[in-house]
């Protein structure tokens, strides 16, 4: 009879132990992070007993919006403004697919023609992502006037920035391998664009794309505090004249029109997807 011998089991590795340098540098990285939350915290005032003392104004302020004044003479131009505001964002999404799809060709590593293009269109792109929607819309209501048309021109830039860059990551990620096949059958580079690439990302071009209408509608409201035109005209106004009542109801009619906009949008990505 013979016996075999049962290897003894193999007792784990003790855990090493972390490097003095990174241990070092996780606590001056929180160090820093403390540290700035310190100066952010005393640089922009930040007091909850300010907060607490101003309860009394906060109280009448509130007193004067309820309840929201529901009438016809306030509801009908809330409702006539919230689609306005609404075409706003959607012209301002719209009108920018044609400069957004061609500057995010150009921005994608797997697409641009040259390196100093690529360069070049990344630099513009960041630029028009820098400025504000709202710097953009002050500008316009000093070159053409007040009203929708310089919200629709101020979302139309700002959104080709943003828009630009998220395609350009999105053409970046697609599967190369269509666009692999068509190269090596001589095809140029728009063929391989139109024919293999685009319809490989165009369920997430289209997503983003919805998703920055629903963005764009509520930035036309900002926009129209300004003089962009829309419902934030009119909550501007109302807060100036002190009507408090009459500015809770265009709130009121501005979260009905966000919620439908997000819905739509939403439904549109699961479809997508």
């Amino acid at each position: 009879m013979t016996t075999t011998l049962e290897k003894p089991a193999r007792l784990p590795a003790p855990p090493r132990p972390r490097r003095p340098r990174a241990q070092a540098a996780g606590w001056i990285i929180a160090a820093v992070v403390v540290a700035a939350h310190v100066v952010a915290w005393n640089s922009t005032g930040m007091s909850f007993t300010a907060l607490v003392e101003g309860r009394d104004g906060m109280a009448d302020f509130l007193a004067e919006a309820f309840p929201p004044d529901l009438s016809w003479d306030v509801l009908q131009p809330s409702l006539s403004a919230a689609l306005v505001t609404l075409w706003i964002g959607l012209l301002g999404t719209t009108l920018s697919v044609p400069a957004s799809l061609l500057l995010g060709l150009l921005a994608a590593r797997t697409t641009a023609p040259a390196p100093w293009v690529y360069q070049a269109t990344r630099s513009l792109l960041s630029f028009l992502r820098a400025v504000p929607d709202v710097v953009f819309a002050l500008i316009f209501v000093t070159a053409v006037g007040l009203g929708p048309f310089p919200g629709v021109l101020a979302l139309l830039l700002h959104n080709i920035g943003v828009m630009g860059k998220l395609w350009a990551e999105a053409i970046e990620d697609a599967d190369p391998g269509p666009s692999q096949v068509l190269r090596s059958a001589g095809a140029s580079r728009a063929q391989i664009a139109a024919h293999a690439l685009l319809p490989t990302v165009t369920p997430q071009l289209t997503g983003l794309l919805m998703y920055r209408l629903d963005v764009n509608v509520r930035s036309s409201l900002v926009l129209g505090l300004v003089g962009a035109g829309g419902i934030g005209f009119l909550i501007n106004q109302s807060i100036k004249l002190f009507q408090f009542d009459e500015m809770l109801t265009h709130i009121l009619v501005v979260l009905v029109l966000v919620v439908v906009v997000d819905r739509i949008s939403a439904a549109v990505r699961r479809r997508l997807s």
